[in-house]
């Protein structure tokens, strides 16, 4: 009998490397997030600026967050929370935002929950319930990880939708919050080779792995066309998936956190 995912990290596949683009549009999509992203001053954050360095700072993130110990996420933690106390909104800012707020950081763990869970759902469809509610009680760490209080995350799946629902009410991208995020979609700041090679395909991609309201919001058409080749890929994802022994996502994450732990004794900055 196949084992049962019980963890965030078992639910790891191919989809994992398409997946990014589509869930940042999902997290900037609330405004506050959207331009905070876009006003922060802190340049080592910035994609357009430092892709790589922001690809491990995220990636140690997730790492921590679900496979780390307990002091892996403690450093994370006080690691991004140096970053955040420097994103602020100012009298010249389109929105009042504030890194810190509870409610913005639980969008963002919510919208990365959904990122594990969309991993599965386009390749195999749904969780049964029990491991779908192992699953969802191991993706409370994703906001305990951040600034939000254990209390806040909603208590079941079923509260999860609910809250999911009524934040969908909220989303709006403004023109240049969508700039920004095209341009994530289509790998623009990626050197021009690489942008070349693979900013077609992940833009494909993105718009595939975004629900209509997202798409509707980024302005991206999406025709039965692009459908049926999106299925294709989808296909393409299954038999990788095959292929590709699960420990080699995993020994990502694992070496997110040796990196981590190493600039920790040495104290070298973590993010």
């Amino acid at each position: 009998m196949k084992r049962l995912p019980s963890r965030l990290a078992d639910l790891l596949n191919p989809a994992a490397a398409l997946l990014p683009a589509a869930n940042v549009i999902m997290q900037l999509s609330v405004p506050a997030v959207g331009y905070g992203v876009l006003e922060s001053p802190v340049d080592s954050g910035n994609v357009y600026k430092h892709p790589f360095k922001r690809a491990r700072t995220t990636g140690t993130y997730l790492a921590a967050a679900t496979v780390g110990t307990d002091n892996d996420r403690e450093i994370i933690r006080k690691a991004i929370d140096t970053v955040h106390a420097q994103v602020r909104s100012t009298p010249q800012s389109q929105v009042s935002y504030n890194a810190f707020d509870p409610r913005l950081q639980l969008w963002v763990a919510a919208c990365l929950y959904r990122y594990y869970i969309d991993q599965h759902e386009f390749l195999y469809g749904p969780l049964d319930d029990a491991a779908a509610d192992a699953v969802y009680h191991d993706a409370k760490r994703l906001g305990t990880t951040l600034q939000v209080p254990e209390d806040m995350w909603p208590a079941d799946r079923v509260a999860f939708d609910e809250y999911w629902k009524r934040s969908l009410d909220e989303l709006r991208i403004d023109p240049p919050v969508r700039r920004h995020l095209y341009g994530v979609a289509s790998l623009a700041f990626l050197p021009w080779p690489l942008r070349l090679l693979g900013g077609p395909l992940n833009l494909f991609a993105t718009t595939g792995f975004l629900a209509d309201e997202f798409r509707a919001h980024m302005q991206l058409p999406w025709t039965q066309s692009q459908q049926r080749r999106f299925e294709w890929l989808l296909t393409g994802l299954r038999l990788a998936d095959r292929i590709i022994p699960r420990q080699a996502w995993l020994l990502g994450y694992q070496m997110y956190l040796r990196d981590m732990r190493s600039r920790a004794r040495r104290g070298r900055r973590i993010v």
